[in-house]
């Protein structure tokens, strides 16, 4: 991360989320992922470690930030992602 008082633009910024975005993309079934998570989260749960309410919060909050960047992408085909991406990227 940047400091904050540092002056930045979104001629840094955009590039940057294009990039992240296009290399999530290509990991694949990214709009599965709010699933595989809650799964892996409520098994862990059930257990011992699962017990912890900070750890409980952060798996909450993992679970929410994938859900939302799945529906902010959801209208949108992976060709039309990619593509966006590398208009950006390339600009």
């Amino acid at each position: 991360m940047q400091k904050e008082n540092q002056n930045t633009s979104h001629e840094d910024v955009i590039p940057s989320v294009a990039k992240f975005l296009s290399e999530l993309w290509l990991e694949g079934y990214f709009r599965d992922q709010p699933e595989y998570l809650t799964e892996i989260f409520e098994t862990i749960l059930e257990t011992e470690i699962g017990d912890n309410i900070d750890l409980r919060t952060k798996m909450i909050g993992c679970i929410k930030t994938s859900r939302m960047l799945a529906k902010a992408l959801e209208p949108f085909s992976d060709r039309q992602i990619q593509d966006a991406c590398d208009t950006i990227i390339n600009a």
